[in-house]
């Protein structure tokens, strides 16, 4: 298995950069081929206006606007792409971002969206795409954290590991970079109550398996108790200098509300280095 086709989310805002490199990054070390998406948001009039010519004039400036953030957010793609060798091409859709990327990931085997910088949203952002997207897409979602990277994800990898079928999907769509990766440790947290040794025969299990593809992994454990599982996620990786975290998101999404896992919470809102996820 390889990444041949990768699908990144382009929007006007100062983390796309950040976000694009790191796509063509991994382009480049696995051959594949880049699409950028640019997804257009739909315009909502007003419930309560004046009249026809108020809503046309508001129309106009949405107009306005989301035609130079799609100008800005293709320039910043095409910026991204000069130099790199790797095809490419440049997609511009309407909708809501999540189910415009979701339907779309459809054709690719990576999507990469941004972590959530809620105090620089741009027009058609929404809060929450990271945790939509992998909800609703089969594919495996790769989240550059808003304050960018400063190497390629993939040396030192971060396998959270609990047995639960997410995590089994975000080690299968990770498998391309840990077959790639200098080191993976595989990280079983147990909170009070667990049976640890059903958690170790788990995690040892998926350690054969990933040897069988070439995937050398170390185990580490660690224990809850009362702490974050969250937090104990981070901090295993601060303290390794670890460059990317695996995990499964855990959650449903119902009429486009989400209850989400209190760990994938956690790293989503506090990463520091990227996170692949799969639901």
């Amino acid at each position: 298995m390889s990444y041949k086709a990768i699908l990144v989310h382009c929007d006007a805002g100062k983390t796309s950069a950040a976000r694009i490199a790191v796509t063509f990054d991994l382009a480049a070390r696995f051959g594949a081929h880049v699409t950028g998406v640019y997804v257009r948001p739909r315009f909502e009039a007003p419930i309560f206006s004046d009249g026809s010519l108020a809503v046309d004039a508001l129309y106009n400036n949405f107009e306005t606007s989301v035609k130079a953030d799609e100008a800005a957010a293709e320039a910043l793609f095409k910026s991204g792409a000069a130099g790199k060798g790797a095809p490419s091409q440049w997609r511009t859709v309407d909708g809501y971002p999540d189910e415009a990327l979701a339907q779309l990931a459809h054709g690719a085997d990576l999507v990469v969206v941004g972590q959530c910088e809620r105090e620089a949203l741009t027009m058609g952002s929404q809060p929450d795409l990271p945790e939509q997207v992998t909800l609703a897409s089969e594919r495996p979602v790769l989240v550059v954290p808003y304050i960018g990277v400063t190497s390629p994800p993939g040396r030192k990898v971060l396998l959270c590991w609990n047995g639960r079928r997410e995590a089994g999907r975000a080690a299968a769509g990770a498998l391309p970079l840990l077959e790639k990766a200098e080191e993976v440790s595989v990280l079983t947290i147990t909170a009070s109550g667990d049976e640890k040794e059903e958690s170790a025969q788990s995690a040892a299990e998926l350690v054969t398996w990933l040897g069988r593809h070439g995937v050398k992994a170390s185990l580490v454990h660690d224990s809850a108790d009362d702490s974050d599982i969250g937090d104990i996620i981070l901090s295993r990786a601060a303290d390794s200098s670890i460059d990317l975290i695996v995990m499964g998101l855990y959650g449903h999404s119902r009429m486009r509300e989400m209850v989400m896992g209190g760990a994938s919470r956690t790293v989503l809102a506090s990463m520091t280095v990227p996170v692949l996820m799969a639901h």
